[in-house]
């Protein structure tokens, strides 16, 4: 597939799956506001923190139980359905991670907006969210999420775009071993606070330190290679 329609594919599947996602979420918040009323009455129902523990979880019957699992299902298959999208453009394992990066990227974003769209949610790009709950909560303010998915963006329509000019990105194994570094570095900076989430407590600041630290290994090591 030429470069220029797999990037249009992408852009459209991401941005269509982000909307569904947020749609996703609009459903779930209905869902869980007895188990949220019971607990924090007096909790704005705009705040996702404190979370409820395992504890209150339990307490609020079979169904609050059910939709946890329901939603880590959920999130296993995201996850499969970018990895198939891009799949199905890619001829390659380079251009199958390129694929992965834009709809990842483009899916994040397009997520946020439509949560904006259908809920007013959230207030600002500095308001802290759930990111994922696999294997353990990760959590960080909305701005962190998508300046990862602005790089992934950038870096695959980049790779796809040499692709197509026969020039390909002759990626070595450092520079893949610093991009996974830095990418490891990020998600260690969403899961530091995870026990005091896990407990009902509020989130701690977020280590800006650590994600940049992350986010600069990964850029520098893909620039390089760029």
């Amino acid at each position: 597939m030429k470069a220029r329609r797999a990037i249009a594919v992408l852009l459209l599947f991401g941005a269509a799956f982000g909307y569904l996602e947020a749609a996703v979420v609009s459903y779930l918040r209905i869902l869980h506001e007895p188990a949220r009323l019971q607990f924090y009455p007096q909790r704005p129902a705009s705040d996702l923190f404190p979370l409820l523990t395992l504890e209150q979880l339990q307490s609020s019957g079979p169904e609050q139980q059910k939709t946890l699992f329901v939603e880590i299902g959920r999130e296993a298959a995201t996850m499969l359905m970018l990895a198939a999208i891009a799949l199905a453009v890619a001829t390659n394992a380079r251009q199958w991670a390129a694929a992965f990066a834009i709809a990842f990227g483009v899916w994040d974003i397009a997520f946020y907006v439509g949560l904006k769209v259908l809920l007013d949610w959230p207030p600002s790009l500095f308001t802290w969210d759930i990111l994922f709950l696999i294997p353990l909560p990760w959590a960080g303010p909305v701005v962190a999420p998508v300046l990862v998915s602005v790089a992934m963006i950038a870096a695959g329509i980049w790779c796809l775009w040499r692709e197509e000019a026969k020039r390909p990105l002759r990626i070595g194994i450092w520079n893949i071993a610093g991009v996974l570094l830095g990418a490891l570095v990020i998600i260690v900076s969403f899961t530091l606070d995870y026990r005091n989430l896990l407990t009902g407590g509020m989130p701690h600041p977020f280590n800006w330190g650590v994600f940049g630290l992350g986010l600069g290994i990964g850029v520098a090591s893909y620039a390089r290679t760029a």
